[in-house]
């Protein structure tokens, strides 16, 4: 049974509040016919981070929109070439970071280039310099090399699902281009979906997962 918009809203509003990682005081939910915006404050790129993650939670969530601004607490502001240097660190010291991912800082927004071979390392560095303090936007243009044929991605991406054995596994269907991985078809959760994606970005060669699938 789907919820009502009404119901949709308090359960994103009781997820947030319920969250430590979030502070949800300045935090405005709005539901139009299943559709989710947040908008609003957050005290660090982290909050952000956790109330995305907070939301697509709720069961009944279909598609969100975000324009969640970070406002810096005086005591976390630090200038650019501060911030640099903790992201210098951060990578450096980080193991699934390869040498050749880069930074570069204007206004607290971090902007991460170069080059990986997985995207758990893309991910990795992203994560690696989401918790400083003084950043306020992360931008990942870290490029991904492909490595095999088209076909093997296709295989090895539905092996992986059968493998796992998600429930629906079944109902996704998968293309394969060069390193590029379209998903269709629809599953249960916003959750399965995101696993069937884990499962594309996990294999070796792909470069990028579009991700059309629906949440029925």
């Amino acid at each position: 049974m789907s919820k009502s918009d009404k119901q949709l809203k308090q359960d994103i509003e009781d997820e947030l509040r319920w969250d430590p990682k979030v502070n949800s005081a300045q935090i405005g939910v709005t539901v139009d016919n299943g559709a989710v915006s947040l908008a609003g404050t957050v005290d660090n790129y982290a909050q952000k981070w956790a109330a995305e993650d907070a939301t697509k939670r709720v069961q009944g969530v279909r598609t969100m929109a975000e324009d969640l601004s970070v406002k810096v607490l005086s005591d976390h502001k630090h200038n650019d070439s501060e911030i640099a240097s903790a992201i210098q660190s951060a990578l450096r010291w980080n193991v699934m970071v390869p040498n050749s991912v880069t930074a570069r800082v204007t206004k607290g927004v971090v902007t991460l280039e170069g080059s990986a071979s997985w995207n758990f390392e893309r991910e990795a560095a992203e994560g690696a310099v989401s918790y400083l303090e003084g950043v306020v936007s992360v931008v990942n243009l870290v490029a991904l090399k492909p490595q095999v044929s088209a076909t093997e991605v296709k295989e090895k991406i539905e092996a992986a699902l059968d493998r796992q054995a998600k429930s629906d596994s079944k109902g996704i269907k998968i293309e394969a281009s060069g390193g590029t991985v379209t998903l269709t078809g629809h599953a249960s959760s916003w959750r399965s979906t995101q696993d069937a994606a884990g499962a594309a970005w996990a294999t070796p060669g792909v470069t990028e997962v579009v991700d059309r699938m629906t949440v029925s």
